[in-house]
């Protein structure tokens, strides 16, 4: 067990090298400091900025271990040199330098005031890349109910689409859901079972302190969100509904659920029926599959036809027993099982060899 003394000296060893790495940190940035990339180029060399990021899960689990003992830096700050930062500038600070060709725009508020979620509402409706233009996705990535709330109330007014997601106080399993207004399950449609049983959400953690922090959880559900953001966004494979991420089973539900006719949200219930007002009046059209136009040639001068050489019996009898697979899994063709041969005899007989002989040859 170390002493008072030793624990005071090793903090005052901290302190220096962090002093130190931010020096060293901010001389590389001005020496290093990249530029906008006008052409990107299509080998990897070393002026490749995406490179640098292998450094980040290093440099981030070096200051978590650098703040338990320092306690001088504020939940979330990423890099050393970035202590003092909010977690929005601190993110903001990293991804530029990550790629400067993003163009970012932050805003360190809570958006549960009035005030600014009205703020909120507006950069929804307006900040796209084109201005006065809305967004083409939102994407959430909150860590508490209410602000969840505020995320759901402000897209369902406004019709906008948006990706939900979220990692388990446990921090052992996690979700991503996709929101469209009016045709899918809102936020508010079908809530946690906390909310449903009307228990304070403030009861269940601690004030600051988050239970989810183990980052192969998060790394995980962020890598299904950002997967689900391009296959929506360029139209490509097949868009998830909701996707759930069960780490301790490695298992991954899927599904889709429709929007609640009763949920409280009273602008969810609005585009409810402007959606069905839509569908009424544009229907859907069934995809009607073509058959086969069989080939048949008016002239057959040879005869020839095209016949089964196996009969379903003989399939039958050249397949062996199909195992027990999970669902969704189908083979595509299975061993017989061998006939066991060994200790089998030939019956007895008086007759000679010739006589045999003979035999055979009659045959």
């Amino acid at each position: 067990m170390a002493t008072v003394e030793e624990l005071k000296l090793r903090v005052r060893e901290l302190e220096n090298e962090l002093i130190k790495c931010k020096q060293r940190r901010s001389s590389e940035e001005q020496v290093h400091g990249r530029a906008k990339i006008e052409k990107m180029s299509a080998e990897v060399v070393d002026s490749n900025p995406y490179r640098k990021s292998a450094l980040l899960p290093w440099l981030w689990w070096e200051w978590e271990e650098w703040a338990a003992s320092l306690q001088k830096c504020s939940q979330g700050v990423a890099l050393p040199h970035q202590a003092g930062l909010s977690k929005v500038e601190a993110a903001e600070h990293t991804l530029r330098n990550i790629n400067p060709d993003v163009v970012f725009e932050t805003h360190n508020y809570n958006i549960t005031t009035m005030d600014n979620f009205t703020h909120l509402m507006d950069r929804i409706s307006n900040g796209g890349l084109e201005e006065g233009k809305p967004v083409d996705l939102v994407l959430s990535c909150v860590d508490n109910f209410e602000a969840r709330m505020a995320i759901n109330t402000a897209c369902n007014e406004l019709g906008q689409v948006w990706m939900e997601s979220g990692v388990s106080e446990n921090a052992v399993s996690g979700h991503i859901q996709l929101i469209i207004p009016g045709e899918t399950a809102c936020f508010a449609c079908a809530p946690p079972l906390v909310v449903a049983a009307s228990i304070d959400e403030k009861t269940l953690k601690k004030d600051g302190v988050c239970a989810a922090s183990l980052p192969t959880t998060m790394g995980v559900v962020a890598g299904i969100l950002v997967q689900n953001v391009l296959k929506y966004l360029l139209g490509f494979g097949t868009v998830s509904y909701y996707l759930g991420y069960n780490a301790m089973q490695d298992f991954f539900p899927t599904m889709a659920m429709k929007a609640n006719p009763q949920c409280d949200d009273k602008h969810c219930r609005r585009q409810q029926e402007e959606y069905k007002s839509k569908e009424t009046e544009h229907p859907k059209q069934e995809a009607v599959e073509e058959e086969e136009e069989v080939v048949v040639h008016e002239e057959n001068e040879w005869g020839i036809e095209l016949v089964s050489e196996v009969t379903e019996a003989e399939l039958q009898a050249a397949s062996g027993p199909e195992p027990d697979l999970p669902e969704g899994i189908t083979i595509a063709y299975t061993i017989p099982e061998k006939e066991e041969t060994s200790g089998q005899t030939v019956e007895e007989t008086d007759r000679s060899l010739e006589e045999l002989m003979a035999q055979m040859r009659k045959m």
